[in-house]
């Protein structure tokens, strides 16, 4: 046994004597000191090793941590999202430089265009790397939220396929072709058909401008502001980029129509001119004006047929701006019908104004009724007129019909007033009757909870009640009872003392 420390301050000395080199030195926990000192590497036991471990567990699962650690997440991957775009806008632009240059100031197999296209593919190249990061941002962001500690439980085979097709889509650009044969100074000419496929591999590159739809997304003030996703939480839905796209339709639908079709327009009529120009046809490959024209009478679903494509890529092009003027043209009909609509207001306004001219018309055929039953009346009692009573029988049943006519109006405007607006106030009525009953359920269950309390008083009373009575009731019966011995010994000395006499 050892003996008994009676001094702590002492052993606090002792103990601050023999302190860790390494925390003298002012080093961080868990930092590793430097190897020159020998003693700054004790051997931890198994037990301080499990603390340590479970130590760093709660410093980094508690909500403070969670949330710093989601909001770096985000932070990252609105980051990754802008670089992708701008690397991905880079390369379309270099692509469209290079088709352009290599139509008009050099060829295909020059160095000049194999430089560019070189380019384009180091970019490609970017953009697929930023890619897979921002899906492993967002793989990350989905296990942090769930709690799981396996980040394969995210990949899910939608999601999987989802990021298959979208490197697929990013991964199509038209690659340097002849690279090789310039390095071994062979000279060689490109053909119609290889123009043709570089041509074909350039148009899809239009399809990273998907990337700003999701730029949009993840900059918008709705996925941003943490006040709307929470209330977005609490009523199911989902902060996608669809959302954010209907929000702009409905804020600015003008606008959102407009960008989209003027966009769609230019991109559409480069496509159309860079498909028509290496076919010697004069009609689309003499400037861009033509293959803009064509391209806009096709949107508008027009047709002249003054201009009109010879290759399937051009067909291919110009068919796919039918099908988006026609989906434009939808949208266009709902924006204008969604304005002329009236507001509340003025839908209130309108049904008191008709209700008022209806009722007039009532009164009106109703007297019409009445004046021709009257004369009716009149020509066939009174003057016998058989000639004027068919007339005014006639304007009789034209009135009646009038009348039911004007009757039949007057239900159907009413059946229009009951509107979405008339049924939220309706619901709001029933919400202020209910809180109303709740307010007096509360006084009711309030007096019956003071008329329990007087109950409960009554019974205590009742119960401190009873022994007094039978206290009471037990010393009037001892005096009853004291008396009527008094009395009976009264009477037996009387019955003595008359026995006597």
């Amino acid at each position: 046994s050892f003996p008994k420390d009676d001094n702590p301050q002492q052993r606090n000395k002792e103990t601050e004597h023999h302190q860790d080199p390494c925390e003298a030195k002012g080093l961080l926990p868990g930092a590793e000191c430097p190897s020159t000192s020998p003693t700054c590497s004790p051997k931890t036991s198994p037990k301080h090793k499990t603390d340590d471990d479970d130590d760093r567990y709660r410093r980094s699962h508690n909500i403070g941590w969670r949330l710093v650690r989601r909001r770096a997440l985000f932070l990252r991957r609105q980051r990754l999202n802008d670089c992708a775009l701008a690397v991905g806008i880079f390369g379309v632009v270099v692509m469209v430089m290079e088709t352009e240059l290599s139509w008009s100031i050099y060829s295909k197999s020059s160095i000049y265009s194999l430089a560019l296209k070189s380019v384009i593919s180091f970019t490609t190249l970017i953009l697929i790397g930023l890619i897979i990061a921002y899906h492993w941002c967002e793989v990350q962001l989905y296990v942090h939220d769930i709690g799981a500690e396996d980040w394969r439980i995210a990949m899910t085979t939608d999601r999987l396929a989802l990021i298959v097709l979208e490197l697929a889509v990013v991964a199509i650009h038209p690659y340097p072709v002849g690279l090789q044969a310039y390095f071994l100074q062979v000279k060689t000419r490109m053909t119609l058909s290889e123009t043709e496929l570089e041509i074909v591999l350039a148009l899809p590159m239009f399809l990273r401008l998907y990337l700003l739809g999701r730029a949009m997304m993840l900059h918008s003030r709705l996925f941003t502001d943490t006040a709307s996703r929470s209330i977005g939480a609490l009523n199911k839905i989902h902060f996608n980029t669809r959302f954010v796209g209907k929000t702009l339709m409905t804020t600015y639908p003008g606008t959102v129509l407009m960008i989209f079709s003027v966009s769609l327009w230019i991109v559409a009529a480069w496509g159309l001119h860079v498909c028509e120009r290496h076919h010697n046809y004069r009609d689309l490959s003499s400037n861009y004006m033509e293959a803009l024209w064509m391209v806009s009478v096709t949107f508008l679903s027009i047709g002249y047929g003054d201009v009109v494509p010879h290759t399937y890529c051009g067909r291919s092009i110009c068919l796919l701006t039918g099908i988006m003027g026609a989906g434009c043209t939808v949208l266009v009909v709902a924006v204008v019908a969604r304005k002329l609509e009236l507001t509340r207001a003025e839908k209130h306004v309108h049904n008191f104004m008709m209700d008022s001219h209806i009722s007039k018309r009532i009164k009106i055929a109703a007297a019409n009724v009445l004046r021709e039953t009257w004369l009716i009346y009149k020509h066939t009692k009174l003057l016998k007129d058989h000639t004027k009573v068919r007339m005014h029988q006639r304007k009789l049943l034209l009135a009646i019909h009038q009348l039911r006519q004007v009757k039949m109006e007057k239900r159907i405007l009413a059946d229009q007033g009951n509107t979405l607006v008339d049924l939220n106030k309706m619901q709001n009525l029933m919400y202020d009757v209910l809180s109303e009953v709740q307010g007096c359920r509360g006084d009711l269950d309030t007096h019956i909870h003071t008329l329990e309390k007087s109950v409960e008083e009554l019974r205590e009373g009742f119960r401190s009640l009873m022994p007094l009575l039978s206290s009471t009731l037990s010393t009037q019966n001892s005096s009853i009872r004291h008396l009527l011995r008094e009395r009976e010994g009264k009477t037996e000395i009387a019955s003595v003392s008359r026995e006597d006499r």
